[in-house]
């Protein structure tokens, strides 16, 4: 991948989609992860005005200091950068308490965490004008739907979504991200214990990406080693459970003699 063109592109897209949308510039979840990390940079790297939040629910604070760290690398290096840090854990504690105990499951609340982020970033940038940038990759956006319908689903643009995991890590590492984020094990910041992306999934990044790959380019199964027959069925299986996030909503279409 030719690092510094793909980087021009991407920049001159936002800028582009920007002006032509008549808006101010870009609002970003800080997450401490290395997705987010790159697309604030890109926005950055445009010169229109870019939002930056660090938004706290009950967070591990490795993750919380990671996003601390990359925000204030961004102000620094870019003079168009302003950040707000909004802790919404006492709005998630009061709907947790206000939701009945039998859907207060894990998966439930981390989902809930992030619809209040979303919420949160389409606050600033309605009243900024402004666009909220989406920090989704093509292995989460398009492979196995790891992300929440309606959080960190919820988003105007899609700076990254056409770029692997492996890319995102190659265009941070040309951009000079903090190494602290570029080493770190990818995570969405919804668990209080700071469980990785790994944890959550059974596999590797590197792992789904095999699988994306392979499945495209139609490689035969019997050359699958075990570990790769467990990694295929688990980018499939999550790949079937998610479609409802990738495609478009259903529409019931009403025949014209109904009418």
């Amino acid at each position: 991948m030719k690092n510094k063109e793909v980087i021009k592109h991407i920049v001159n897209w936002l800028s582009s989609y920007s002006a032509q949308s008549h808006t101010n510039g870009f609002v970003i979840g800080i997450s401490g992860g290395i997705d987010s990390a790159l697309t604030s940079t890109l926005c950055a790297l445009t010169q229109k005005p870019v939002i930056v939040l660090n938004m706290p629910i009950r967070q591990h604070k490795a993750e919380f200091d990671r996003g601390a760290e990359h925000i204030e690398w961004l102000k620094k290096n870019y003079t168009n950068v302003t950040s707000d840090t909004v802790n919404l854990t006492h709005i998630f504690e009061k709907v947790e308490n206000d939701f009945p105990s039998s859907i207060q499951d894990f998966l439930t609340m981390a989902n809930t965490r992030a619809r209040l982020r979303m919420l949160t970033l389409y606050a600033f940038a309605g009243h900024h004008k402004m666009l909220v940038a989406g920090t989704g990759n093509k292995i989460e956006d398009f492979g196995v739907g790891f992300y929440t319908k309606y959080g960190d689903g919820g988003v105007d643009i899609s700076p990254i979504a056409d770029l692997l995991k492996s890319q995102v890590y190659a265009l941070a590492k040309e951009l000079n991200v903090v190494e602290s984020i570029l080493q770190a094990k990818p995570t969405d910041g919804l668990f209080h214990d700071g469980r990785s992306d790994e944890d959550q999934m059974g596999a590797t990044y590197d792992e789904l990406e095999w699988a994306m790959l392979a499945l495209e380019n139609q490689v035969d199964e019997q050359k699958f080693s075990e570990r790769e027959k467990q990694v295929m069925q688990i980018y499939q299986n999550r790949n079937r459970a998610n479609k409802h996030k990738m495609e478009a909503i259903p529409v019931c279409k009403i025949p014209k003699e109904l009418f």
